[in-house]
């Protein structure tokens, strides 16, 4: 599509360009799922930083366009609609390869540790390449110069290709040995033995709870509800009609509506945000920073299990934790709308929405199982067109209201435009009351899902000692 309408070669009715639009955007979410579930099936020690690592160069991306744009021809805006069209084609070749590998086996201790030295390694030149593109991105340079820095971000890029073999000789692996245990790392009988364990954990769990469900109207409905129907093992697998009958999905569900895609929407309108606020001139430092923040908030979703020996939290608690600047950034924007307080707004939910997007498809893999990941993870984000449909027609209501005003319209290029504060602050005052919801969502999934984690790290612990 990017192809015809750059070159002109075609002029195509709305119903078509409708039609073809609805297809690019499927084709995202279907890339998106063949890469988690790539990720998923040859990483399973390292899956998280495996995810993370792929999920963040995804912020990355409009910086790596907009160089290649600009190496080739600055003034050209169609060019960005070519690139849209070739560069993702091209991609997709070049890893075909990928499809034909064969999936990994078990890994022996000490291949597991060279790999999780890839991925640190590879993690750290992730950062030198984000910082690379996303600086140079709020830069402005010529035509010549976006060349070299192209070629620059080009070498980034494929490096990591070949330095898995370059960084993992024998003689780095044993420089570091890293506590990172994983059931992958154990014989087949320590396999059968942790898996007979942590059926009887189960089992015992069950009975537990058939008797606390006997005394149910002594205790409290707090407890009653922590309780209930609960997952008690960590990587079950669940079909499609089991996912939507768990009471812990929806309680996700409700914390990536209410926060994940809430802050997409406010991405999506901070162009026109700054524009009310009075910043047109910066809109372009406010998106490069959105972006900055968003790729590296993608990334700090690998730390739980970089520091899972110093600070052993579940992937929940994490979730629940990186939620909680949303409300807080919102409610800033009520309180103030100086340039600072915007900055501090977008790089808070720059690295809240970051660390959810990266996170989440490893919780869906944890808590509903890796094989049908691909799938549920699928479900999960159907709330992102609901809620931009929901939040952005919120948003609009308010914004047409204050036109109405003439003391806060002002004519730009023949257009109306919103000016002043009230412009969005009850938008603002209702997103920070909705993402404080979803903060409640993701602490209430956090309780009934911790029991699961513990589980796993105590049998994880026992391997460690056999």
């Amino acid at each position: 599509m990017g192809w015809r309408w750059s070159q002109r070669i075609i002029f195509l009715p709305y119903f078509l360009v409708f039609l073809l639009c609805v297809l690019a955007g499927c084709s995202i979410c279907w890339f998106n799922t063949v890469c988690y579930v790539l990720c998923i099936k040859h990483f399973s020690v390292n899956r998280p930083i495996a995810l993370s690592l792929s999920i963040s160069f995804n912020g990355a991306s409009a910086a790596l366009y907009n160089l290649i744009a600009n190496a080739i021809n600055s003034k050209d805006d169609t060019l960005y609609l070519l690139l849209n069209g070739l560069v993702p084609l091209v991609t997709s070749i070049a890893a075909l390869p990928i499809l034909w590998q064969p999936r990994s086996q078990t890994l022996r201790a000490d291949s597991v540790h060279r790999e999780y030295l890839n991925f640190r390694c590879l993690t750290i030149l992730a950062v030198f390449t984000g910082l690379y593109l996303l600086i140079l991105n709020s830069v402005s340079y010529s035509a010549q110069t976006a060349r070299i820095l192209l070629a620059g971000a080009v070498f980034l890029l494929v490096l990591p290709v070949i330095a898995p073999g370059v960084i993992c000789t024998e003689e780095w692996s044993e420089l570091f040995h890293p506590n990172y245990i994983s059931l992958e790392d154990n014989d087949t009988d320590d396999l059968e033995m942790l898996n007979e364990l942590i059926w009887k954990e189960a089992s015992s769990m069950n009975v537990w709870m058939e008797n606390s469900d006997g005394s149910k109207e002594k205790g409290s409905w707090t407890s009653s509800f922590l309780l209930r129907d609960r997952l008690l093992l960590l990587g079950e697998e669940h079909s499609a009609s089991l996912l939507m009958c768990r009471l812990d999905f929806w309680l996700y569900y409700l914390a990536y509506f209410c926060g994940g895609t809430l802050v997409l929407v406010y991405s999506n309108n901070l162009g026109q945000i700054s524009e009310s606020l009075g910043y047109r001139s910066e809109i372009s430092f406010f998106v490069a920073l959105y972006s900055a923040c968003s790729f590296f908030g993608r990334l700090l979703s690998a730390a739980p299990d970089f520091l899972r020996n110093k600070m052993n939290y579940a992937r929940t608690a994490w979730l629940a934790f990186a939620l909680i600047p949303t409300p807080l950034a919102f409610f800033l924007l009520v309180l103030s709308g100086s340039k600072a307080a915007l900055s501090a707004a977008t790089a808070l939910v720059g690295l809240s929405s970051g660390f959810v997007f990266s996170a989440a498809v490893s919780i869906t893999s944890e808590l509903f199982g890796p094989n049908s990941a691909g799938v549920n993870h699928n479900i999960l984000i159907t709330n992102i067109p609901l809620g931009s449909l929901l939040y952005g027609l919120l948003a609009a209501i308010v914004y047409e209201a204050n036109l109405g005003k003439p003391d806060q319209v002002l004519v730009l290029d023949g257009s109306k435009v919103c000016m002043g504060r009230n412009c969005y602050i009850q938008t603002f005052m209702w997103w920070g009351c909705i993402s404080l919801l979803g903060v409640a969502s993701s602490f209430l999934l956090f309780l009934r899902t911790k029991a699961a984690y513990d589980s796993q790290e105590r049998n994880r612990n026992w391997m460690r000692l056999t």
